[in-house]
């Protein structure tokens, strides 16, 4: 039996929540499944992805294929990194660090998107106002 970890549709029309379990390859997308180790809520800002650590890691263990959006996930949450380390044979203390140290780099991806973000925002804002004061200007004269 193949399985797969892959999104299951729960919520209301429009307003969709996914659980994210193991379930048999051949079985549909909301239909049987395994178990179910997370969920993840796309329609909150930042989105929220809620996992069993644990779980997860016996299903990638035992063979269990992720899709390519729960992969995504996972690789966001730092769950597919540490299962690298994990498989290096490193010791937890390493394991430790080298997770922090990618979470430092990340806040600070983050933060580096956030301010040129509001550079952006500051400076398109800055272009419209000429623009406003020449068609002022031209109306007057007009």
């Amino acid at each position: 039996m193949a399985v797969k970890l892959r999104l299951r549709r729960m919520g209301k029309k429009k307003q969709p929540i996914y659980h994210i379990v193991a379930a048999d390859s051949r079985s549909p997308r909301d239909g049987k499944f395994l178990e179910s180790i997370g969920l993840y809520n796309p329609l909150t800002k930042p989105h929220t992805v809620d996992v069993k650590e644990q779980r997860v890691m016996y299903w990638l263990n035992t063979g269990a294929q992720p899709t390519d959006t729960v992969k995504s996930l996972l690789r966001q949450k730092g769950i597919i990194l540490k299962r690298e380390l994990i498989r290096k044979g490193l010791s937890e203390d390493t394991i430790q660090a080298e997770i922090e140290k990618w979470v430092k780099l990340r806040e600070a991806s983050a933060a580096k998107k956030l301010s040129k973000k509001k550079s952006k925002k500051k400076s398109g804002s800055e272009e419209v106002k000429p623009k406003e004061e020449s068609k002022e200007t031209s109306t007057s004269e007009v």
